[in-house]
């Protein structure tokens, strides 16, 4: 049985099982584009709750500036993570308002079928207008945190990779630009279309960042 640890700036932190988080809720279907940092992208039809729901079951309090999210460390079940590419388990992090943003959900499914093993079972994050390594999959402890998280990846390559990692055409990856992406599903030779500011979700997120500069801000 899957059960998540909560704690840090909340009220009712505690280790809870999957349908403890699940159950109270009504299961939506969202179809979302997915802009992998590596610059391909796909639309993905996730089933899962907004994450806000999710998260006022604990009551973050007013300290909760950002929350820290940490997957399952287990390499017998996991065998990527007897790799040393990363200090595991993975980590990511979200400030407490991208958190509780509308279009962020935690995904227990896709395709109408219970969420793979390989696309992040049980539960996953989804934030639509990031690149895909910050929706972290396999969910195992949640954090209400002061401070902001240092996310795996950043602490890996903190030249290369962000604690924000919002989509953005006009900030290159320092070994690939960011301008364009290949639909995946559209054919081997199809052409590389442009990519959108926040993934094409910029009208809904955008106010998330003003007057932060999101060429430092990565």
């Amino acid at each position: 049985p899957w059960s998540v640890v909560v704690k840090g700036n909340c009220d009712k932190p505690g280790t809870y099982s999957y349908e403890d988080i699940v159950s109270p809720h009504t299961l939506e279907e969202r179809i979302y584009r997915l802009r992998c940092v590596e610059a391909w992208s796909m639309v993905v039809p996730w089933v899962g709750i907004p994450l806000a729901s999710i998260l006022n079951q604990f009551g973050p309090n007013s300290d909760a500036k950002y929350v820290r999210f940490k997957t399952l460390h287990d390499p017998k079940r996991m065998p990527g993570q007897r790799r040393g590419i990363l200090d595991w388990p993975y980590e990511e992090g979200l400030t407490i308002a991208e958190a509780m943003h509308p279009l962020t959900i935690m995904a227990v499914g896709l395709y109408g079928r219970e969420l793979p093993n390989q696309n992040g079972a049980p539960m996953r994050l989804v934030v639509p207008w990031k690149y895909g390594f910050k929706s972290i999959k396999a969910i195992a402890e949640i954090s209400f945190t002061s401070r902001r998280p240092r996310s795996s990846w950043e602490r890996a390559i903190p030249s290369e990779y962000g604690f924000y990692a919002n989509v953005n055409p006009g900030v290159p990856h320092p070994r690939w630009s960011q301008a364009r992406e290949r639909p995946i599903g559209a054919g081997l030779f199809a052409a590389k279309k442009p990519t959108l500011m926040f993934n094409g979700y910029a009208d809904q997120v955008a106010s998330l960042y003003t007057g932060l500069d999101l060429r430092k801000n990565y």
